[in-house]
Order: C-alpha cells, then structure tokens, then sequence
C-alpha cells in the first residue's frame, strides 16, 4: 500500500512539472481565445450584489464568471453562471456535493486538490494551481495557474486566457468584518457584512481570515499585467472598498446596453 501510494506521489509531482503535456492541458487549450473580443462579468459574493444586476446580465446574454457558494443566491434569480471556480481547500472540501449541482458550462477546479483531498467535480477542467503568491501571473494557463489569494484573480486570468477584452467585476466588495490588516494584526469590524447571504460560510467562519493588504498588491499586480496585456478590467461593484480599477457606474453600463 505504501508502495502504490509513493508511486501515485511519484507520478502526479511528474505531471505538475510537465504539465502542458498532459491530458488536462490538452483540454485546456482548447478555451484559448474561445472569447476573443467579447466583455464579461466576474461576480464576487459580496453583500452589494443583487440579483437584479445578475437578471439584467442575464438578459442581454453577457457571460459571467462566479466562484465558491454562489449557488446560494440561485433560489432568488434565473441567472446562472456561464463558468463556475473554486480554489480554496477548506471551501471546496465543504461544498463539494454542492459543486456538482450547479448547472453551467464549465468548471475549473485544481488538480492539485482533486489529487490532495480527493475531489471529483462533474463537467470539471482541472487547472495546474500553484499556491506560491510570489509567483508572478502566467498567461499560458496549459502550463499553470497562479492562486494570487483570492479567487477573483483566477477568474480574470481564466477570462484572459479564453479571449475576453473587457473583464467586469461585480459584487467584489473587497470588505469583511475580520481582517488581517497591514501590520499583520486580526481586526473585527462586526458591523460589516461579508457576504450576499447571511448563512454564506456558516461552519467555516472561524477558519477564514483575509489578508486584505495582500489581496490589494495581488489586485495591482493583475492589473498591471493585463494592462500591458491589453486587457481591460473595470470595477463595477456597487460600493465596497476595492479601488484599483476603473470604476464603472452599473446603472448607465446596463442603459447603454439598452440602448444597442
């Protein structure tokens, strides 16, 4: 038994370096620019998001990118996310069942954590994540995926890679109640809501703190290199705290969709 489990070992550290020539990565390439030169949305869980905005995204047929417990805000509207991604061991260990109800096109889960914690996730293209956040973003994503701490960053990058030229952020509020500020400290603002829904990460609350500094520098770091890239990404969260994208007023971006 020990045997077989050192051989597994062997083989998947093999792969991981060799990616690009696997399986996975064959599939992968096969999303390169599928997109090219279309807009979408990347929805964040945040408590500004209102399915109002997610009908309207629905209604004018724009593709749309979600993550994590999304699933929950899916009893009170129609739409439902084109891609679905989650990249966070604790999370997708706990909602794994639910995963695998959701109905869109496509899921992108890590290998990493299929192999880790054994996940298996129906309709899934498994990515080569690496979990290092000093590793600077690759644009080759048939050879790997940078985890740059927040999964909103993964979206974008899996958005680039598909070909979308105009990449808007929803609901990414980039706010909680406990927070790892820049001095390193945990601070708690009970006041603030996390999440769309109340009952979002019951069970796991105490296990997720977010580092609020580090997401900021990942954030610049992602616009940095799809601006030279030729991507653009803008902000069209109602509220919240995130500055480094443009902002984009959603009310005049959906009347100029009307207008059409």
């Amino acid at each position: 038994m020990q045997l077989m489990k050192s051989i597994i070992a062997k083989r998947q550290t093999f792969l991981l370096k060799h990616f690009k020539g696997s399986k996975y990565a064959r599939k992968l390439r096969k999303l390169k620019n599928i997109h090219k030169g279309e807009i979408c949305f990347i929805i964040g869980n945040g408590p500004s998001l209102k399915t109002d905005d997610l009908e309207k995204l629905k209604a004018f047929n724009i593709d749309t990118f979600a993550a994590n417990r999304i699933y929950k805000i899916f009893d009170k509207t129609l739409w439902k996310p084109t891609y679905f991604s989650c990249e966070d061991p604790i999370i997708i260990k706990d909602i794994e069942k639910d995963i695998n109800k959701i109905d869109c096109k496509y899921k992108f889960i890590p290998i990493n954590l299929k192999w880790d914690l054994g996940i298996d996730i129906k309709n899934a293209y498994y990515i080569n994540m690496t979990y290092n956040k000093n590793d600077n973003i690759n644009k080759n994503l048939d050879e790997r995926i940078t985890c740059s701490g927040t999964v909103t960053i993964t979206s974008i990058q899996l958005a680039a890679y598909m070909g979308y030229k105009e990449i808007y952020l929803l609901g990414v509020d980039h706010n909680y109640s406990k927070m790892i500020n820049e001095q390193g400290q945990v601070v708690e603002d009970k006041t603030v809501k996390n999440y769309f829904d109340d009952s979002y990460d019951n069970g796991i609350k105490d296990e997720l703190v977010h580092n609020m500094d580090e997401a900021t520098k990942s954030f610049y770091k992602t616009k940095i290199f799809y601006e030279k890239n030729n991507v653009k990404i803008y902000n069209a969260t109602r509220g919240g705290k995130l500055e480094v994208f443009p902002r984009v007023d959603i009310d005049k971006f959906f009347e100029e969709m009307s207008g059409k």
